[in-house]
């Protein structure tokens, strides 16, 4: 559906190894320790390229499942997951940076976004534009989380 961006991304440097940091964004478990937005992420079985998870969510008081599938799962450098029911693609990416870790995070959808969920969006969540500020926001402090998570233990 026009108006929503095909790509958002956010990108950190983390000072520690990319084994270290790999290893707390590869555990599905602590998405929600990262993310404001999600409250449960549950692999149904072994993580891995095909692999389908349950997800809650929240915002405000507003909850909501999702169901995702594991789209690329290459150990210490991508992981993605697309969300099925709207069609987007998140991804965490790695790669050296000195002696740490340079972490990018995005949003793809280069093929829309589902439209039931842009009419969700623009009528329980003040519009595509406004989220999409909401959920850069999100992935900065994501990134900020794992960031302290990695440097601090």
């Amino acid at each position: 559906m026009a108006g929503e961006a095909p790509l958002l991304q956010a990108d950190i440097t983390i000072n520690a190894p990319v084994a270290k940091v790999w290893a707390l964004i590869s555990d599905l478990d602590n998405m929600p320790k990262w993310s404001p937005q999600c409250r449960a992420m549950k692999s149904i079985g072994a993580v891995k390229v095909g692999t389908k998870t349950v997800n809650l969510n929240r915002r405000g008081l507003m909850f909501w499942p999702t169901t995702a599938t594991i789209t690329a799962l290459d150990a210490q450098k991508k992981l993605s997951f697309l969300i099925n029911s709207n069609g987007t693609e998140w991804t965490y990416e790695l790669e050296p940076a000195g002696t740490g870790t340079k972490v990018t995070a995005s949003r793809h959808a280069e093929n829309g976004v589902k439209p039931i969920s842009s009419t969700l969006v623009n009528r329980f969540m003040g519009g595509v534009p406004n989220f999409e500020v909401e959920l850069v926001d999100g992935m900065n402090t994501s990134l900020s989380r794992i960031k302290a998570a990695a440097e601090g233990a």
